[in-house]
């Protein structure tokens, strides 16, 4: 038979009985647990997988997108500095027309060092800038034409736009625009295969853009972005935008330049051997056109 203590009630000296108040006890509180998925016994947990070849070529292109960037922002810097300064360019074309001339030899610098990339997919910085010195004088050449015409027709468009000859001459103003513009981006890729600059090439350039005229006008469409983007969140932009976009157009001008010369291109590699085939394929192309390749 179990007994129970019986708590002692004090009694005061007045005579006076104070209650005492049992203590409880405290149930400590277990913290809930997120619920997690059974797993049976055994099974394995998913894992992101990627090979030692598959991470090389994700840096590597992680490199070629940063130099490119880099050697964008630094060759084109005054004119950066311009439009941070300004806000309404269009209120100064000449200034700023001097200006935008410095970005024909930056794209031929940059399209250089993509050529240089696919070789050797971690070339240095330095590459960049080495092309940019020795294409200078002739992307410079060749920009000036399409960026003076480009800008001549720029011009009349937004003169005539409100008279009654601008609604007849707004579409040929605007294709000439165009094709002007996608011309000198041309023939920076060009110059950037080491093709010597010819009374030829413009034309060339020129022709591509039309006969080709959806990846024109992509690429167009591409560089407008992103200097949408640059002139929105210039330090965001520059370090991501430029590169990735730059690939893209000189991959576009390169297939551009290849289906000029591609039948007579195709005849040739029948009659050489198969390992020659892609030099035959960029050398015939380049001739057929005219343009006359640099060799050292």
């Amino acid at each position: 038979m179990s007994t129970r203590a019986t708590p002692v009630t004090p009694v005061t000296p007045g005579g006076s009985v104070t209650p005492v108040t049992p203590i409880t006890q405290v149930t400590p509180v277990t913290p809930a647990t997120p619920a997690t998925p059974d797993i049976p016994p055994g099974a394995r947990r998913p894992r992101l997988n990627v090979g030692h070849e598959s991470w090389d070529l994700i840096w590597s292109h992680v490199h070629r997108v940063l130099v490119v960037n880099l050697g964008v922002a630094v060759t084109n810097l005054p004119l950066l500095l311009a439009l941070a300064a300004e806000h309404r360019p269009w209120r100064y074309p000449v200034f700023f027309g001097l200006l935008s001339l410095g970005a024909g030899p930056s794209l031929a610098a940059a399209f250089a060092y993509l050529r240089a990339a696919a070789d050797d997919a971690r070339a240095p910085v330095t590459t960049l800038f080495r092309g940019y010195r020795r294409l200078f004088t002739r992307a410079l050449l060749a920009w000036t034409p399409c960026a003076l015409l480009a800008a001549v027709a720029a011009t009349d468009l937004a003169t005539l736009g409100t008279t009654g000859p601008g609604s007849v001459l707004a579409p040929l103003l605007i294709v000439v625009t165009l094709v002007a513009l996608s011309s000198g981006v041309v023939a920076m890729a060009a110059l950037a295969e080491d093709i010597g600059l010819t009374r030829h090439t413009l034309l060339a350039a020129s022709y591509a853009s039309v006969r080709r005229w959806p990846l024109a006008l992509l690429n167009l469409a591409l560089l407008g972005v992103a200097l949408v983007i640059v002139n929105q969140a210039p330090l965001l932009g520059l370090a991501a935008v430029p590169g990735c976009v730059l690939f893209v157009v000189w991959r576009d001008c390169g297939a551009m330049l290849e289906a000029l010369g591609g039948g007579d291109a195709r005849r040739a590699n029948d009659e050489r051997d198969p390992v020659e085939s892609g030099t035959a394929l960029r050398e015939t192309g380049a001739h057929g056109l005219g343009i006359a390749e640099r060799r050292d």
